[in-house]
């Protein structure tokens, strides 16, 4: 498998062809960004880290039977992929009350919530990915209301596989963001990444952070951080 003409540059990644149809080449960035773009910066070896942390995530849902994008790693910060067609939702999944939750309704952070909370959010860079309703989402077209039950559904799924998993490796999984896509088939597959940038994680212990948050609130130590996620999923961080 070869890596061909370039396709598309997000904020953390980037999407190649390659000689099969039915297969994309996804090469991870260092690149680190907040806000919606306006906090920027480069951390040498982010890109490797995620790389290692999403393939670890996605290889376990897949133990689960849950469909996602993914199908193999091919470098230290690159892997093979299903193309998707990116339903313009983001779907959040909070268990702790932490980021815009609390700034919004005025939650403590770190307070449980009664229950696992579903969010949505369009996505749409220059409104900011505003938070929608479903009835939001039917005005605007996003999503047919079966498509939002087997996303919340799926959603669910993955936050039961991953907290089991991360309970006993001493990881709280605080809240974190999905977002799926329809195959050319009109298959909804989970696709993006499951890593410290989509997460947040805090030790089970001390409450410390090991995502994003350290570079958004400048804690220090970003990638500190992701390499100790990787290493308590029993990975080896190289940078």
């Amino acid at each position: 498998m070869k890596k061909g003409e370039f396709l598309y540059e997000g904020k953390a990644k980037r999407l190649y062809k390659t000689e099969h149809p039915d297969i994309l080449w996804l090469e991870y960035k260092d690149d680190a960004t907040a806000f919606n773009g306006q906090k920027r910066e480069s951390l040498a070896g982010k890109g490797p880290l995620n790389n290692a942390i999403s393939s670890w995530f996605f290889t376990l849902l897949s133990q689960h039977g849950i469909g996602h994008h993914f199908l193999d790693t091919v470098s230290d910060r690159e892997q093979l992929v299903r193309p998707v067609t990116i339903v313009p939702l983001e779907v959040v999944v909070r268990a702790i009350a932490a980021g815009s939750l609390c700034r919004r309704l005025g939650i403590p952070e770190g307070q449980r919530l009664p229950n696992v909370l579903v969010e949505w959010y369009y996505k749409d860079d220059a409104l900011g990915d505003p938070l929608v309703t479903e009835d939001h989402i039917a005005l605007l077209e996003l999503a047919e209301p079966e498509q939002l039950a087997f996303m919340k559904a799926q959603a669910l799924q993955i936050y039961a596989v991953l907290q089991q998993a991360l309970e006993p490796k001493g990881i709280v999984l605080v809240d974190f963001k999905l977002e799926f896509g329809l195959d050319s088939s009109g298959r909804l597959l989970l696709a993006d990444e499951i890593s410290p940038d989509t997460c947040r994680f805090w030790d089970a212990q001390s409450g410390k952070k090991m995502d994003k948050d350290r570079f958004r609130q400048e804690l220090g130590g970003t990638l500190d951080g992701y390499r100790e996620i990787l290493e308590r999923l029993g990975g080896k961080a190289n940078v």
